[in-house]
């Protein structure tokens, strides 16, 4: 039997906020999808956003969740994990949230390799405060900040991802919906910190200034600046040049999950109590 999306959803907060044609909307049926087909109960979830457009997510899902400050979403999913590391805790972040204030939280998570599963939603822009440079905008594009067009080189976060130490490292588009989905599927399922970023489209307040005037011409730039993990690792580094490639990049099975870690360490303390010894813990690692 079909599921119905309005199960997951908190009908009374539709319709959403989002601009007609953004990418968001995509990205939430991807992901409601991949939590049916994962059969995971609404207790048995909790889902974390920050501030921006992608913070919308926790209000427009009928599970379990905490809208937190701008940038500190890993921060706040720490704490729960560590308190309830049999549930399945899901960070949506923007690129702004989680690479630029939150930056330094989004390193810290991937060190740790603890079990959360960070979405980050990255439409090259700070979409809702009206257009303001981004980490991740690409050179020579207009913004609000860099009117003559941005000089900051661009980052990658799936590169800092894999970096910093999270075990599983993925990137997908909005055009590839179904893709989109087995990509979620595959990070939540994984054990360990899993950064997903799904390239979305905010064609009103980056596409329309930088010459792309509607949605579909501005998700035509996604395709025309991806190509799978596969084709990319067949093409020289002159032919990668400003070419992101798609699919899961990297994953770990073998890292040890902090969580677990923890868990052990905290079993042995409490056996020893005072008489805890550095011989103990190495017992732990």
């Amino acid at each position: 039997m079909a599921f119905n999306y309005d199960d997951y959803l908190r009908m009374e907060k539709m319709p959403t906020l989002w601009c007609w044609g953004c990418g968001d909307g995509v990205i939430l049926k991807a992901f409601i999808r991949a939590i049916d087909k994962l059969g995971i109960s609404k207790d048995d979830a909790c889902i974390v956003s920050g501030i921006g457009c992608s913070g919308r997510f926790s209000s427009y899902i009928d599970f379990n969740t905490v809208h937190t400050t701008h940038g500190r979403t890993i921060a706040y999913a720490t704490g729960i994990k560590l308190a309830n590391p049999d549930k399945h805790v899901i960070c949506v972040a923007g690129d702004g949230d989680a690479l630029a204030i939150g930056g330094n939280h989004t390193i810290h998570g991937c060190r740790r390799n603890i079990d959360i599963t960070l979405i980050v939603i990255n439409n090259f822009i700070y979409g809702l405060t009206n257009s303001q440079t981004s980490p991740t905008t690409p050179r020579g594009m207009w913004s609000v900040t860099m009117k003559k067009g941005n000089i900051d080189p661009t980052f990658n976060g799936c590169k800092l991802a894999e970096a910093a130490g999270a075990s599983f490292v993925a990137r997908e588009k909005v055009t590839e919906p179904k893709k989109m989905e087995k990509v979620i599927v595959a990070a939540i399922k994984h054990k360990g910190f899993s950064y997903v970023e799904l390239l979305s489209n905010c064609h009103i307040n980056l596409g329309r200034k930088n010459k792309m005037a509607s949605a579909i011409e501005n998700l035509n730039w996604l395709d025309e600046i991806t190509v799978s993990k596969r084709k990319y690792d067949a093409m020289s580094e002159e032919e990668r040049l400003n070419l992101l490639p798609t699919g899961i990049l990297k994953q770990d099975t073998e890292a040890d999950e902090y969580c677990e870690m923890y868990g052990k360490l905290k079993e042995v303390y409490q056996g020893k109590r005072e008489k805890f010894t550095q011989a103990d813990f190495k017992k732990t690692i």
